[in-house]
């Protein structure tokens, strides 16, 4: 059975229809990309999938249980955790503090291990843990925002433009952190406008064009796909 299964989904924003009755699946364990243009609704379906957003018709379905319409507390309390775009740290706290909210909801006694485990990840935060957010660099706060999200040990983690103004170094090294994550047993649903990358990572992808999945198949095949190649990989 997939993890996460949407089925039909309509979602918008007032009176634009953002995705027009998208399905997709997530199993256990997959890396599995959403690509498109500026537009096409791939945050709106990470927002519909984390409940920021209701959905207007159809279901999503996480391990099992109907999540339609639930709030987005509750969704992280089932183990959903979504890196926004634009990362959304709060930059009036530390880098311990951000961490120390992304397990709000955990009454588990490997709190201390998963802050341990973020930290092994991400050395530079460990090296800036009494620094306030809002004064690290534009990859310090990425790595942040992922941290941040791994505190709720989530079950499904959901990346939202992870190298979204980033320099090409910091880009490989944040992808590299998400093959690693994944190594660790991650499931992860990666929304990404860096096709090549993103598809080089994922066991299976999606290409969603005005709402609408257009294509889809493993990361390999549609890194071959003539139109994905003259669409998002920039080749004639």
């Amino acid at each position: 059975m997939a993890l996460l299964d949407l089925s039909g989904l309509v979602a918008g924003y007032g009176g634009i229809t953002a995705i027009k009755g998208i399905s997709l699946e997530v199993d256990p364990g997959e890396v599995v990309t959403l690509i498109g243009s500026n537009g096409a609704g791939k945050s709106t379906t990470l927002r519909a999938i984390s409940g920021l957003i209701r959905p207007r018709a159809g279901r999503i379905t996480f391990a099992g249980k109907a999540i339609s319409g639930m709030k987005p507390h509750d969704i992280v309390s089932l183990g959903i955790s979504q890196v926004p775009e634009g990362r959304g740290i709060f930059s009036r706290l530390t880098v311990a503090e951000n961490l120390a909210l992304g397990a709000f909801q955990r009454h588990d006694g490997e709190v201390h291990a998963d802050l341990d485990r973020t930290f092994r990840l991400f050395p530079r935060l460990k090296e800036r843990e009494n620094q306030l957010g809002g004064t690290l660099s534009g990859g310090e706060q990425q790595m942040l925002a992922i941290g941040r999200a791994l505190m709720a040990r989530p079950k499904l983690l959901l990346l939202d433009e992870p190298s979204m103004g980033l320099s090409p170094v910091l880009v490989e090294t944040i992808f590299a952190t998400i093959a690693e994550i994944r190594r660790e047993g991650a499931t992860i649903l990666l929304v990404e406008q860096n096709a090549a990358m993103a598809l080089e990572i994922a066991d299976r992808a999606y290409v969603i064009e005005s709402g609408v999945i257009t294509l889809q198949g493993t990361g390999a095949a549609l890194a071959q796909d003539d139109s994905v190649r003259r669409a998002y990989l920039g080749e004639v």
